[in-house]
C-alpha cells in the first residue's frame, strides 16, 4: 500500500474518528477510504483549533488530527499550534512537506525545525520504512506525560511511495502509562494540608485531562477544604452545585477565590504548571506550597515548592485522599464547619457588588448582562462555553458558572483572536448533544469569522455570539491620541448578516429583555441541525474593572 493509505490505518487502528484538514494532502483521500471523516475547514488556523477543542473535550481520549499541505498551509497553522502547545492540548499535526530532494532548500518551509519549539517532539517520515516506527513514537508522545501537540511531517514523495502491507498490519495501539507520587511525598504533604488553617486548592487542566475530577470534589469535601480553578481548568468542579467552589483564578478572579487566596496560609496547587504568564494568578508570598504536576519542567520553574510532587493528578488525588483519611482516623477534620458558609456568603456579596452590570437595561447593551442571561437561559451541565481573546475572555469567565467536567474551554495564552471559533466547533465534534456557545468581539469575528461557513457545512449546529460594539474596546487606554485624531479603533460589520448569507440562522439584538428569549431561539435552531450567530449590539464594557490585584 501507499505510506498514505498507510498513515490512514494506523490513524484508524489508533482510534481516530475524524481528520479535521485543508487541501492539498493525500491524507484526505487515503482516510476516507480509511472511514475516517475529513473535516475541511476554511483555513489552517481554524482547522487546528478544531482539532483543539475536540482533544479538550475528550480529554485525549480520542485522539484529535490536524493535516494539510506543505508550505502555506504548514506556515498558515502556526498560530492554532502555538496556542495547542501554550495551553498544552494534545493534537497531532501531519503538514505534508516538500519532496526529500528539496528538502532544506531555501526558502522553503521546513516544518520540522520551524516548529520544534512548540511541539513536544516533531518528526519527518524520511522513507517509507520508517512509517510504523515514526507513527508509534508520535502516538507515545502525544499519550504520555503532560499534553501537548505532536507533530509528524510526511514529504510529498515518500506519502505517494510503496510499503510493505504486513509492515502496518503489524501495528499495535500505543498504550498510555501514568505515574502516582512518592508515598514518603505524599504522606509529608497530606501532614502539610491537614496541619494548615486556611488552605486553598489551586486546580489546573490537568485535572481535567487525568479525569480526576471526582476526585478532587472528594478530597474537597473530606477536608472542606475550598477550591480555585485556573483559566484551563476552569470546570474541574462545578461551580454550579459545588460549595467548595470558589470560581476562577487568572489576571480576573472570581471574588471568593481573591478573598481565599488572600488569606490562605497553604496553596496545594494539582494540574497545573503555575507558569507565571500573566494569565495564571500569582501566589502570594508567605503561603507553604504544595505543587502536583505530571512534568518535572513545571516544578520550582516559578516558585520555590515546598511539598514538590511528580504524579498523574488522579492518582495523586486517590493518594491524599487515602492518606489523609489514615491520619484523621475516620474522624472529620475539625474546625472546618463554617467554611462552606462563608464561600456562600462571599459569592454573595461579590454577585451583588456585580448585578448593577450583570442585570443592567442600558443600551447599547452591556456585555455583562448578555453573559448572565445565557448563565439564565442555558442548562450549565448540558453547555459547553469557551470565550475569545480580549474582553470577553474577561465578561465570560468569572461570571459564567460551570456544571461538570469540560463544560467550559477557557484558554488565551498566547492571545489570538478568533480561536474560540474552532473550539467550539471542536467542543460540538466531540460532544453533538451540547449546547456549544462561543463568544466573540468585532475584531475576533474579522480574523476567522467566514469560518462559521465551516459549521454550517459540516453540519455542526453551534452557537456563536458576536459582542458587537463596533470598536477595540480593549485597546482604549492604549491608543488615545490615534483614536482621537485618526479613528484607530472603530471596526464594523453585520454579523448577522454575513451568518446567514454563508447558510446560517442569525438574528441581531438590541434590547436587553430580548437576550435571553435569543438565546433559547438559538438553541432550538441548534436542535434542528442549524448553525446559529447571535449579534448583540453592545456598548464599550471595559472587561478590566475586576483585575487580579495580585499581578
Amino acid at each position: 500500500m501507499l505510506v498514505a493509505d498507510a498513515i490512514a490505518q494506523i490513524l484508524k487502528c489508533e482510534g481516530v474518528e475524524y481528520l479535521n484538514c485543508y487541501p492539498s494532502t493525500p491524507l484526505i483521500e487515503a482516510s476516507a477510504k480509511a472511514g475516517i471523516r475529513p473535516i475541511v475547514c476554511r483555513q489552517e488556523r481554524v482547522g487546528v483549533g478544531i482539532a483543539d477543542g475536540f482533544a479538550r473535550v475528550r480529554n485525549g481520549r480520542s485522539p484529535s488530527v490536524f493535516a494539510m499541505q506543505h508550505g502555506p498551509g504548514a506556515e498558515n497553522a502556526y498560530p492554532g499550534i502555538s496556542t495547542a502547545f501554550s495551553d498544552s492540548t494534545p493534537v497531532l499535526f501531519m503538514p505534508m512537506g516538500h519532496p526529500r530532494h528539496r528538502d532544506g532548500v531555501f526558502p522553503l518551509f521546513n516544518s520540522v525545525r520551524s516548529y520544534a519549539s512548540v511541539t513536544k517532539s516533531a518528526e519527518q517520515i524520511n522513507m517509507p520504512e520508517r512509517v510504523v516506527d515514526t507513527m508509534r513514537r508520535a502516538f507515545a508522545a502525544l499519550k504520555n506525560g503532560r499534553p501537548g501537540p505532536v507533530l509528524v511531517e510526511v514529504p510529498g514523495d515518500v506519502a505517494r511511495s510503496d510499503v510493505n502491507d504486513d509492515l502496518v498490519a503489524g501495528y499495535v495501539p500505543v498504550k498510555p502509562v501514568r505515574a502516582q507520587g512518592d508515598l514518603k511525598d505524599i504522606e509529608a504533604a497530606a501532614r502539610a494540608l491537614l496541619d494548615a488553617e486556611r488552605p486553598v486548592v489551586f486546580a489546573g487542566a490537568g485535572v481535567l485531562y487525568a479525569e480526576a475530577t471526582a476526585e478532587l470534589a472528594e478530597l474537597a469535601e473530606l477536608l472542606q477544604v475550598p477550591v480555585m480553578t485556573t483559566m484551563e481548568g476552569k470546570s474541574a468542579i462545578s461551580e454550579k452545585r459545588h460549595p467548595m467552589a470558589l470560581g476562577v483564578g487568572s489576571n480576573v478572579m472570581a471574588g471568593p477565590a481573591y478573598h481565599f487566596l488572600k488569606d490562605a496560609d497553604l496553596v496545594f496547587a494539582v494540574g497545573s504548571s503555575l507558569t507565571n504568564h500573566g494569565l495564571v494568578t500569582p501566589i502570594p508570598p508567605g503561603k507553604t506550597l504544595i505543587h502536583s504536576t505530571n512534568d518535572p519542567v513545571d516544578l520550582h520553574k516559578t516558585y520555590t515548592v515546598d511539598h514538590p510532587i511528580l504524579g498523574d493528578a488522579q492518582l495523586v488525588l486517590r493518594q491524599f485522599i487515602e492518606c489523609c483519611r489514615d491520619l484523621l482516623g475516620g474522624k472529620a477534620r475539625s474546625g472546618r464547619e463554617n467554611v462552606a458558609g462563608e464561600i456562600a456568603r462571599r459569592k454573595e456579596e461579590w454577585l451583588n457588588e456585580w448585578m448593577p452590570k450583570l442585570t443592567s437595561n442600558e443600551t447599547p447593551i452591556n456585555p455583562y448582562r448578555v453573559v448572565w442571561e445565557l448563565t439564565q437561559a442555558a442548562d450549565p451541565s448540558e453547555t459547553i462555553v469557551t470565550h475569545d481573546s480580549g474582553n470577553p475572555r474577561y465578561e465570560v469567565m468569572p461570571f459564567y458558572q460551570t456544571d461538570g467536567p469540560r463544560t467550559y474551554l477557557g484558554w488565551g495564552k498566547s492571545h489570538q483572536l478568533g480561536t474560540g471559533l474552532g473550539l467550539v466547533m471542536g467542543a460540538k465534534l466531540a460532544a453533538s448533544e451540547k449546547f456549544c456557545v462561543n463568544f466573540m468581539g468585532d475584531a475576533a469575528f474579522g480574523m476567522t469569522g467566514l469560518d462559521f461557513e465551516t459549521a454550517v457545512r459540516a453540519n455542526l449546529p453551534i452557537c456563536t455570539v458576536v459582542l458587537k460594539n463596533s470598536s477595540m474596546a480593549v485597546e482604549t487606554p492604549h491608543m488615545k491620541v490615534s483614536h482621537s485624531q485618526f479613528r484607530t479603533r472603530d471596526v464594523g460589520g453585520d454579523y448577522a448578516d454575513i451568518a446567514r448569507s454563508l447558510g446560517g440562522w442569525a438574528e441581531r439584538i438590541e434590547d436587553p429583555a430580548e437576550i435571553g428569549p435569543a438565546f433559547h431561539r438559538a438553541c432550538r435552531q441548534n436542535q434542528e441541525g442549524k448553525a446559529a450567530l447571535l449579534e448583540f449590539i453592545t456598548c464599550e464594557e471595559m472587561g478590566y474593572s475586576h483585575f487580579n490585584p495580585f499581578g
